[in-house]
């Protein structure tokens, strides 16, 4: 039995995953799997329509800060992910791409920003979770809680932009990918301290734009790999 297992898995799995493994790794592998079965246990209790009150004490706590010279860096901060910032550099960055004969890359990442809008618009569809109201708003959002579109639309637009600058200049790496997470991060924190989403929305727009920014990199890893 086992010996059949293990043909089983050296003649039809192995193959198929292999290219995967080594282009992601066994600890990309590992977080991937992880973010699914965090992001399972969410959906689940969203769809039940279970509370959390981690979201209200967290919401309640970080209120207490909130002060008109935050308001308006956090507004500021907000506007990163706005859909006509986000417009903006999509246009601007595939038309540099283009102009630099990149186009696999310009390709890649305009499958990555339509995903990322389409997984965006269909799970909160999805979803239906309202917007938290604990307190008079400094800005006004008519489209659904969950997940939080601007935590994952800004890590599948900055976390690609960010790849791709890297890969081209790596002596410059570290520094780009750490901008990269600073911005993500303000830009979900943001979402926080206005009072428009809840920590949870965050953390699932998070994880599953990881997930999408994973398989898009990797995508495009691959393509290069057989063009080698």
């Amino acid at each position: 039995m086992l010996r059949k297992i293990l043909n089983f898995w050296l003649r039809y799995i192995h193959p198929r995953i292999a290219p995967l493994i080594a282009t992601i790794g066994i600890f990309g592998l590992a977080s991937c799997l992880l973010i699914l079965f965090v992001l399972a246990e969410l959906f689940e209790e969203v769809l039940e329509r279970e509370a959390f009150e981690f979201d209200t004490h967290f919401l309640l706590w970080l209120h207490q800060f909130a002060n008109p010279s935050l308001d308006n860096v956090m507004l500021a901060i907000t506007n990163l992910g706005n859909p006509n910032v986000v417009v903006i550099v999509v246009v601007v960055s595939l038309s540099l791409l283009q102009w630099q004969r990149l186009f696999q890359e310009a390709r890649v990442l305009a499958i990555a920003c339509l995903g990322a809008f389409i997984l965006n618009t269909g799970l909160k569809l999805l979803f239906t979770k309202p917007r938290p109201q604990l307190w008079p708003q400094l800005i006004t959002e008519k489209s659904f809680s969950f997940p939080s579109g601007h935590a994952l639309g800004s890590l599948v637009l900055y976390g690609m932009l960010a790849y791709l600058l890297a890969t081209h200049y790596p002596r410059f790496s570290q520094l780009i990918y750490s901008v990269a997470v600073i911005a993500i991060a303000a830009i979900g924190f943001s979402r926080l301290y206005l009072g428009v989403h809840w920590p949870t929305d965050i953390i699932a727009g998070y994880g599953v734009g990881f997930l999408w920014l994973t398989i898009c990199i990797t995508m495009l890893k691959l393509q290069k790999l057989r063009q080698n």
